[in-house]
């Protein structure tokens, strides 16, 4: 089980850093909006290995049988494999390719709610709500623990997916 994890979640991490990566020099042209559409669009292009995985598992240790439980484990194990390549990556790019990413980001905030109308009051109540998040963000365990977050979600409903189409018990 292990290789097949390992080998499947690396994948699945490559893909999601690879697509963090290419983006990153066009990151301040396409804006954060569509930066976020990309990502997300890169995560279920990479947990598509967790299908394939869980497949492999399936079919070489399995017998042609695993069960939805067994399925659920593989595939987790292998969401949690990519979300670190995931962090990882990040965490380098971060703190030392753009370490301005949360002013940037917190000044999109900003602009976003003056867009849509908000007033003073509340421009300055999301000045603030943002400054503290840069402070919490620049933390390296809060920016791990929060960065994890984001693939995780994502991991998990192709898991359960996963586990639901390809999961079965043995019935002799």
């Amino acid at each position: 089980m292990r290789a097949i994890v390992l080998k499947f979640g690396l994948i699945a991490g490559a893909i999601l850093s690879a697509m963090m990566l290419l983006t990153l020099p066009f990151a301040d042209a396409i804006g954060f909006d569509v930066g976020m559409v990309i990502g997300y669009t890169g995560m279920v292009v990479a947990f598509l290995m967790i299908y394939f995985g869980v497949r492999a598992y399936r079919d070489t240790v399995g017998g042609g049988h695993v069960s939805f439980w067994r399925a659920c484990a593989v595939g987790l194990a292998i969401t949690v494999i990519a979300s670190a390549c995931y962090v990882a990556t990040w965490q380098v790019i971060f703190f030392g390719i753009r370490p301005d990413y949360a002013n940037k980001f917190a000044a999109h905030a900003v602009e976003k709610a003056r867009k849509s109308g908000a007033s003073e009051a509340d421009l300055a109540a999301k000045r603030a709500e943002m400054e503290k998040f840069m402070v919490l963000y620049r933390n390296p365990a809060f920016n791990i623990a929060i960065t994890f977050l984001e693939p995780l979600p994502v991991g998990l409903v192709f898991t359960l997916v996963t586990a639901g189409v390809l999961g079965r018990r043995r019935r002799d």
